[in-house]
C-alpha cells in the first residue's frame, strides 16, 4: 500500500511540473484545517492527503464544511490516480504528460 508521504511529495512535485506551488498549512490552536495548500494561476486550492480509503476524521469533515461555507472546497486526495484527477481538475492537464 502506497504512503501518505509518497501521495504527498508527488502532489508537490506534480504542482511544480505545472508552475503551482504548495505549502504545508499549519495553523496553530486551529485542528483539522486540511495538509496542503495550492497555489496556481490565481487560484488557491487546500487539499487533504490520506491513506487509499482513509476517510476524514470528524474534526476534519467539520473543518471541510467551514471551508465550503466560505465558498472554499477542500480536495481529499488519497491515490496517485486522486492526485492525477485534481491536476487534470485544476487545468494542469494541458501541461501534464
Amino acid at each position: 500500500m502506497i504512503l501518505e508521504n509518497k501521495i504527498e511529495r508527488y502532489l508537490k512535485d506534480e504542482i511544480e511540473k505545472i508552475n503551482g506551488k504548495t505549502f504545508k498549512f499549519s495553523s496553530p490552536g486551529n485542528n483539522g484545517v486540511p495538509d496542503r495548500i495550492i497555489l496556481h494561476q490565481g487560484n488557491t486550492y487546500f487539499v487533504e492527503l490520506k491513506k487509499p480509503g482513509e476517510k476524514l476524521r470528524p474534526l476534519q469533515k467539520a473543518v471541510k464544511k467551514r471551508f465550503n461555507k466560505l465558498g472554499f472546497n477542500v480536495y481529499v486526495l488519497d491515490s496517485i490516480d486522486s492526485v492525477n484527477g485534481f491536476i487534470a481538475n485544476i487545468g494542469g492537464d494541458q501541461f501534464h504528460d
